[in-house]
Formats: structure tokens, sequence, C-alpha cells
């Protein structure tokens, strides 16, 4: 029974990235018990051939155990790199480094090339570049034709291939690259349920995304990562572009000053509650599980906060992906979510502007649920509003059930917070396509006899769009 225990039911969805650790049916299947709502797929490690393979375990696993689980790829990404290096380098505070582009040769004791060729023109003397996740930092000394000349600030070791940040520098790469549109062909070929678009600076970024989508007649959810300084700038415009939205906390907490990261997750996830999208806090979550059976308790705390954040979902990564003990993850992030729902949330839904006729009606129907005490709220959706604005307003005590007969549209459901979702027939009567969902809710021991339920349904019935809010008692 997905999401609900004896000890309640958990809102707050759990994704966890598919790797080495996780790809086979067997431990896919325990992380489906354990709580996973939705795998990962992280395009910057997984080949083609491998995600043939992981897609197709998933489906056949949920369909087995009758969970929905919906499926996220990934993309990498236009990543800046270091190059290849026949020893890596260490390096002391007070060395130079060259960074060099275009092929250009440095007459620097160390020097290492850089895949991007327009570094040279976007830096200014003086800027900050951080190298293998903010582990090395370089200061800029000197800008030459086809190379930066560098101070190392700390100690590290530079090996090849090595991703560079250039926190608040505007870089001029493309927002889709020649892989990441492969990829994207890959994902609908195989009809994954999300897209996760890296390095999202501007709406248009999503907007490119969503072409190749729409010119494929394909039905992929676009979620914008949010990892840079630009991207904090623009980030209601990016908010309304796209499906949903990540706090990709890896890079954001490179590209921004430390002590504000709490503070950015706390705004990007307050103004999409605000404005009614779905929002990802992902990275870092559990990271000492990698290695170790058990959290600290700064991770337990940081998972606390995004759940009473009232998020959508939280994410694993390495955790799950390569970690030694990913279904301990998963059952970890669980428990915590339970147990904190059941203290409340921030409440950022009571700022939430709905003006539109569907979300004002759900929301009539859940304070009706409130009052009446009801077992559920069921809402029937072919495109995905309903269940949206039900998940909106964060109800915490009435659980929510979706009902579709959008095959498509299933999975996707996933992310939506406190949703679960079925798939059934609609009938033109609504009264029929209603007691048609509280019988089946009955047969899975959801509703109770005599409880009562609040429906809510908007459909399209000859033509006509017909919408009703209708308080059923289960018989």
């Amino acid at each position: 029974m997905q999401n609900e225990t004896a000890g309640g039911i958990r809102r707050t969805k759990i994704i966890a990235t598919l790797g080495p650790s996780t790809d086979t049916a067997e431990v896919i299947e325990r992380l489906i018990l354990a709580g996973m709502d939705m795998a990962r797929i992280n395009m910057s490690h997984a080949t083609h051939e491998q995600v043939r393979r992981v897609v197709g375990k998933v489906r056949e696993v949920s369909a087995r155990l009758d969970r929905r689980v919906g499926i996220m790829m990934d993309l990498q990404g236009p990543a800046i790199r270091t190059g290849e290096l026949p020893l890596a380098l260490n390096l002391a505070p007070g060395q130079r480094i060259a960074l060099t582009v275009r092929g250009e040769k440095s007459e620097e004791v160390r020097s290492v090339d850089v895949n991007y060729d327009q570094l040279v023109d976007d830096i200014r003397i003086g800027d900050t570049v951080l190298i293998d996740n903010g582990t090395i930092r370089l200061h800029v000394l000197e800008k030459k034709r086809n190379q930066l000349v560098c101070e190392v600030l700390n100690e590290g070791t530079l090996g090849s291939r090595r991703h560079i940040n250039l926190p608040g520098v505007r870089v001029n790469l493309p927002a889709l690259t020649d892989k990441d549109i492969a990829d994207v062909e890959l994902g609908i070929e195989l009809g994954v349920d999300f897209i996760a678009m890296s390095f999202v600076r501007e709406a248009q970024d999503v907007m490119k995304l969503r072409g190749i989508i729409d010119y494929r007649k394909a039905w992929q959810k676009i979620v914008a990562k949010l990892e840079d300084q630009e991207g904090i700038r623009n980030l209601d415009e990016i908010i309304a572009a796209a499906d949903a939205v990540m706090v990709a906390r890896g890079d954001l907490g490179i590209e921004c000053p430390f002590e504000e990261l709490p503070i950015i997750q706390r705004r990007i996830v307050k103004r999409s509650i605000v404005l009614g999208k779905p929002v990802i806090v992902a990275t870092h979550m559990l990271e000492s599980m990698i290695q170790n059976p058990c959290p600290t308790r700064a991770e337990i705390t940081d998972v606390s906060n995004a759940v009473f954040e009232q998020a959508d979902a939280i994410m694993l990564s390495g955790e799950t992906s390569v970690g030694h003990h990913p279904v301990a993850c998963v059952e970890m992030m669980d428990r915590i979510a339970r147990r904190v729902e059941r203290s409340g949330g921030a409440n950022y839904a009571e700022l939430a502007k709905m003006d539109r006729l569907g979300a004002k009606m759900v929301k009539s129907a859940l304070v009706m649920a409130q009052e009446v005490r009801a077992d559920a709220v069921i809402v029937f959706t072919r495109a995905g509003w309903m269940a949206r604005n039900c998940a909106w307003l964060r109800p915490m005590h009435t659980p929510l059930y979706a009902f579709t007969d959008n095959p498509r549209l299933l999975n996707q459901l996933t992310l939506f917070w406190g949703i679960r979702p079925f798939q059934m027939p609609f009938s033109e009567d609504p009264a029929v396509t209603v007691a048609g969902a509280v019988a089946m809710l009955k047969e899975r021991r959801l509703v109770r006899t005599g409880g009562n339920v609040v429906a809510v349904t908007e459909m399209n019935i000859r033509g006509r769009l017909v919408r009703t809010v209708l308080l059923e008692t289960v018989e």
C-alpha cells in the first residue's frame, strides 16, 4: 500500500537515484517496498544501454507490485570541466596554475586545459574559480589571450576531468548540449515521466526543451534544476515556465555563499508552493549513509527541514546510486518524513494565490472534508490540474486520491505532495465515476463503511465542462 502503513500516510514523496548499487530488479523491488515514489536516472553517468535496461526493470517491478513509480531522467547539462592530466597535480596555497583553452600551451609549471573556449572572455581578474565541487579554490591573477593565470588558495589534488564552477559569472553555454538532446530523444522513446534540465538560468532555457518535447508530440514534464545565481535571480519566471523545480544543492551550494543556501532553499520552496508548482529538495541529504548505516544528526535535521517546509519530494543521489545502504536510506527518509509531518508544517500554501475556478472549487472541497472529517478527498483528472490543486493546498488531515483515465499522467502524479494515483475509466455520468472510485478505495481498505468521502470532478461531457463537488457516504 504505497505511502501508507498502520503509522499513517506519508505525504512527502521520495526520489531515489538508481546506479550500480540499485540497478537490479531485486534491489529496485526493495526500494519500492521501502517507500521509493520515483526513480531518478543520472545521465552524467548512465549509458543509453543502461537506461533502457533500468527503465524496463522499474516498469516491470512496479507493475508486478501494483505500485505507481515515476521515472525522472536527469540531463547532464552544459558542464565546464578540466581536461586530461598525465598525472594528478598536488596544489599548495600560493602556487600559480594556468587554465588554458583552445589548445593553448602554457609556460607555467602547473597548467590544465579547460573545455570551455570562452572561459577567458567571460571571467574577470579577481574572480574565483572553484574546481572539483569547490575543494580547490583559485583566484584569477592575470588574463592572457587563451589562458588564465591563477593563484591557488587552498591545498588540494587536481585530477583529470574535474567539474568547474564560476560563481557569479554569466557563461555563454548552450542550455542543451548535443548529448542532452540525444538523451531527451531516448527518454521520449522509453516513455520516462519527467526530464530534469540542469543549470536552468532563465525561462527561455526551459522553453527550448519544451520545444523538443512538443515537436515530438511527447508528454514528458520538465523539472527545472536551480543551480546558480542567475537561476535564482530569474526564479519566478523559471517556476512559471517549468512543470516542477528542483533545489539542486550540490552546485547551488558552490555557486552561492554557503551561508545563503538555507535561505535560498526556503525561498525556492516557498515561491514554488505559493505559485502552485511541485518542488524537490535534493543533494547531500543523507550523504554519510553512502558509507555508514546511520545518518548524522545534522542530516536528520536537514531532511526534517525540507519535510517541514512541505516540499513535494526529497531526493537521494549517491546514497542510493553508489552507496552501501540504499534501502536503509529510503527507509530512513520514510521514517523521518512520517514523524515530521505529524508535527505540522510551514504552511506556505496559506499564501497561495488561487485565481482559477477549479482551484477555488478544490479549496472549498477540502474545507468541507475537514468539517465532516472525511476519510478521503477524491479528484478526477485527465491533465493533472485537479490533483495539482489538491496538493497545492497541503491539507494535513485528509488523504488525497487522484483517479485518471490517462495512463501517461498516472506516473507523473507520483511527484505531487500527498497524492496517491489510480487509473480507471470515466463514465459520462459523474455519479457512476464517483461510485466506481469509492468502490475501488473500499476494496483496498482505504475508506470504511459509513465514512464520508468528498469527490471533486471536472469532466468534459458532450462538449460541456461539468464541475461538481459531491459528499458521499460509503455503503
